[in-house]
């Protein structure tokens, strides 16, 4: 399984994301536990949370899901909102969040987006939450490469150990020069939604695409996990079915030819300036 790294532990090229589990009644919470867990058996042991899923009720999810499992072993995300952005609420909401998770510590601990509070006192408040023990690494999700750049100057700036933010075929932006100022860095970026949101529906697929999985003889959905994937991007993906995990899991093995990926990039041209940061 390709791997990386972020804060010097070696993880997994691929995610498992958790928006929106959680909410639904006990029988579909067992069959999203399961696909967890399917993924947990596989090696995927990057889980990827926030307390604004469900307000929180994906960290409880996902909490059940590792109790059989060796806490030293996986490595666990979450992100906090802005307006807890101070050190005491961030303490406040890490504590939740370590308690509906079942730990005492996160292994890296995300800005949800940019907010009001000034990024200088949230790094502060990171780092004293990573003195404590409380997590492993501190990081920013869903900031732009001036944002991220301008971040890196601040007291506890060079410590930001990874970015998040959405990434797939129809959103390219970050890499005209998001993806680049990264990988010059070093600092994994991992990809949210990589099928779009939810279940892919907002991402209107070609009959081009759609005829390059035929060829391949996987389904759409594991063209556009490959592909988001294919590079130094981290895809997090979420799946509700065990099944859909094994499918997941098996686009792990998929590469492309450049003729392939030129039919991709014929539907979902890459972009040639810059783009705004896009989310979701």
């Amino acid at each position: 399984m390709k791997t990386t790294k972020i804060n010097g532990i070696t993880i997994p090229a691929l995610g498992i994301g958790t928006w929106a589990l959680g909410e639904g009644d006990a029988a579909q919470s067992q069959s999203e536990i399961a696909a967890i867990r399917a993924g947990l058996d596989a090696g995927l042991t990057l889980i990827d949370t926030a307390e604004m899923y469900g307000e929180g009720a994906a960290e409880s999810l996902v909490g059940q899901a590792i109790v059989p499992y060796d806490r030293s072993k996986l490595y666990l995300v979450s992100k906090f909102y802005p307006w807890h952005a101070t050190a005491a609420q961030m303490r406040q909401a890490l504590e939740a969040s370590l308690q509906r998770l079942g730990t005492d510590y996160l292994d890296l601990y995300l800005l949800h987006w940019p907010g009001q509070t000034p990024l200088a006192e949230t790094l502060a408040g990171l780092a004293d939450l990573k003195k404590a023990g409380l997590i492993r690494a501190y990081g920013l999700s869903n900031f732009d490469h001036p944002a991220l750049k301008e971040a890196r100057t601040l007291p506890g700036g060079q410590a930001i150990a990874a970015n998040e933010v959405l990434y797939n075929v129809q959103a390219r932006g970050i890499e005209f020069d998001l993806v680049p100022y990264q990988e010059q860095l070093g600092m994994p970026l991992l990809g949210y939604s990589p099928f779009g949101s939810g279940n892919g529906q907002q991402i209107s697929i070609p009959d081009s695409l759609e005829q390059l999985a035929r060829s391949m003889h996987i389904s759409v959905h594991q063209v556009l996990l490959a592909w988001a994937g294919r590079g130094s991007v981290i895809p997090l993906v979420k799946t509700g079915s065990a099944a859909h995990m094994q499918a997941n899991l098996a686009a792990l093995n998929v590469t492309f030819s450049e003729d392939q990926l030129a039919i991709i990039d014929a539907a979902f041209p890459a972009p040639t300036r810059k783009v705004p940061l896009q989310s979701i």
